[in-house]
């Protein structure tokens, strides 16, 4: 039979490619007939034989012995003087088998059938790794930078499967050159037409989550476990761990003498603070934990009768001033991660409030919400702590413009100190 590249590439594609012998014979046997049945009408009346390990091929047509001049349907009938050029002997009513040559279908058809048998192939490996990576969704993965784009890092792992690392899901200091060794979750695995689209994450809390499981054996053996992860990627995170072992302190465990074991995720992720705490289901103690490192002097806890914006009530915590910038953190990051932390909704009252000092929201009328707003991230909520605060130090504590920090002072003194 001719050895075309069509059969040629059989064992190519059984070795290359993650395809067991039965599904390749499945796909071969598949494509041909879909030939058979654009060339005859139907192939329901042919034999194919294939031996993908050898590249071997053949195809038989079974017709029917007729009469002369009765043949009503020439790919399932054979007149018997045509059959008794196969075999001399031949009668009416006998079956023939007749090896149909792939030269016969025409050198069109066998360049489509060639390309229709790869699409069949790339189509079940895409299947293949698309079910691979699916299960692998949310597990770490490593994979290397294969080429660098504005918007997305694409990376090749070691079977040479592309993954995409978005810009959006890569820490803001990351910064990657070609070859370098990328570590991240797998967070989403789609089918785009046929082609597997594998997303790695960075800066999913989940990440975070799984690194601990990786460098802290006792949180992989189930010893310590990770109750929940809050963070702000590269920059600041919080984690609840907890233990049902008394005797393991499971925050001590997991950071190590002099932060040993904990230093390897703050490298991998660019130096992000860390904080870690005791998890309590004691909500009163468990959002003093997250507000840390500031010192709550007391709470008033609001149960929602449903969840709004994924918080589940609302929490009053009442601080000395010292604290309320340590319970805030710069940029209102810290009580931004207690909040997702604990889920909660996190107002921050100072203690001691003097009489005469006035809530910024009761100059509602003059001053713009988001500019009230603004001073509440750094912990000024009242008109005295805006006033005690210099133009320099707001400036540089805020998104607040000079201008407008002068506004409002100017606006505070008249209405305020008057």
């Amino acid at each position: 039979m001719e050895n075309i590249a069509l059969i040629d590439s059989f064992s190519e594609f059984k070795d290359n490619k993650s395809i067991d012998r039965v599904t390749l014979m499945s796909i071969l046997e598949e494509v041909f007939r879909a030939a058979l049945k654009r060339k005859f009408g139907s192939d329901d009346n042919f034999d194919i034989i294939i031996n993908p390990d050898k590249g071997d091929l053949e195809i038989w047509r079974n017709r029917v012995v007729v009469a002369d001049g009765f043949s009503e349907d020439d790919n399932e009938e054979i007149e018997l003087a045509e059959a008794r050029l196969i075999e001399p002997d031949f009668e009416i009513g006998e079956d023939v088998s007749e090896e149909v040559k792939l030269i016969d279908l025409g050198r069109r058809a066998i360049l489509a059938l060639r390309q229709n048998l790869i699409s069949k192939i790339y189509e079940h490996d895409s299947t293949n790794i698309f079910k691979q990576f699916k299960d692998l969704e949310g597990e770490l993965y490593t994979a290397e930078v294969h080429h660098i784009r504005h918007n997305a890092i694409i990376l090749l792992d070691d079977e040479g499967n592309e993954i995409v690392l978005p810009k959006s899901e890569q820490i803001r200091s990351d910064f990657f050159r070609k070859g370098d060794s990328v570590k991240g979750i797998i967070k989403t695995v789609e089918l785009r037409g046929n082609k597997p689209a594998i997303i790695l994450s960075r800066t999913s809390p989940v990440f975070l989550n799984k690194l601990f499981e990786q460098e802290i054996p006792e949180v992989f053996d189930g010893l310590i476990t990770v109750e929940g992860v809050a963070r702000i990627p590269g920059e600041k995170a919080k984690v609840a761990v907890d233990s049902y072992d008394d005797r393991i302190d499971p925050v001590g465990a997991c950071v190590g003498v002099k932060g040993s074991r904990i230093h390897g995720i703050v490298r991998e992720l660019g130096n992000e603070n860390i904080d870690v705490i005791n998890y309590t289901k004691n909500e009163q103690l468990f959002i003093s934990r997250a507000l840390s490192p500031a010192k709550v002097t007391s709470m008033e806890i609001e149960m929602f009768e449903e969840e709004r914006n994924g918080k589940k009530g609302r929490v009053s915590v009442l601080l000395k001033p010292e604290e309320v910038s340590k319970a805030i953190g710069r940029g209102g990051v810290n009580i931004r991660l207690a909040s997702e932390l604990t889920g909660y909704e996190i107002d921050v009252k100072r203690e001691g409030l003097e009489e005469e000092d006035v809530e910024l929201t009761e100059f509602g009328d003059e001053i713009e919400d988001w500019v009230i707003a603004e001073f509440k991230k750094i912990g000024l909520d009242t008109a005295r702590s805006v006033l005690e605060t210099s133009v320099a130090e707001l400036v540089k504590r805020t998104d607040l413009e000079e201008e407008t920090i002068t506004d409002v002072q100017k606006i505070l003194k008249e209405e305020f100190e008057d």
